[in-house]
């Protein structure tokens, strides 16, 4: 007994379909497996690199809206330690709330430490969550 390929019926595509025509016969047969591949692997390609690009925007988005909370935070404290620099009187978080509003942000929490030190935190709406950040701003001498 023989083990490997087949054996053949010795009979060619011609003769197998009487009205195939030799190289429409040839891609039947021999390469209709083969057929296609590269377009089913362009459209994978594509798929990736648009999901690659759909999180990066994502990131991208995130990380700006980080930016814009850090932005309000910082311009939010130096506002209400500047109020209270300049002999203002009232409550240096009015000016803050202000800031942070026309910076599209808004004031999560303003803490006036005293002698001219504020501490802020906002929080800016983004398209993945919301981002939050930081601030404090006072006179030199009150460094930690």
């Amino acid at each position: 007994m023989k083990v490997g390929r087949p054996a053949s019926t010795g009979r060619s595509a011609r003769d197998r379909w009487p009205s195939c025509r030799a190289s429409l016969c040839t891609r039947i047969v021999g390469q209709r497996g083969e057929q296609g591949s590269g377009t089913v692997l362009l459209l994978a390609l594509v798929a990736v690199a648009l999901v690659v690009a759909g999180m990066l925007g994502l990131l991208a988005s995130a990380q700006l809206a980080r930016g814009r909370a850090q932005t309000a935070a910082d311009l939010g404290a130096l506002a209400g330690a500047s109020e209270f620099l300049a002999g203002q009187p009232g409550d240096p978080c009015a000016t803050v709330a202000e800031v942070v509003r026309l910076n599209r942000g808004r004031l999560s929490s303003c803490t006036d430490e005293g002698g001219g030190v504020v501490t802020v935190r906002v929080v800016v709406a983004a398209a993945t969550g919301s981002a939050t950040a930081s601030a404090r701003a006072g006179p030199a001498s009150a460094r930690r």
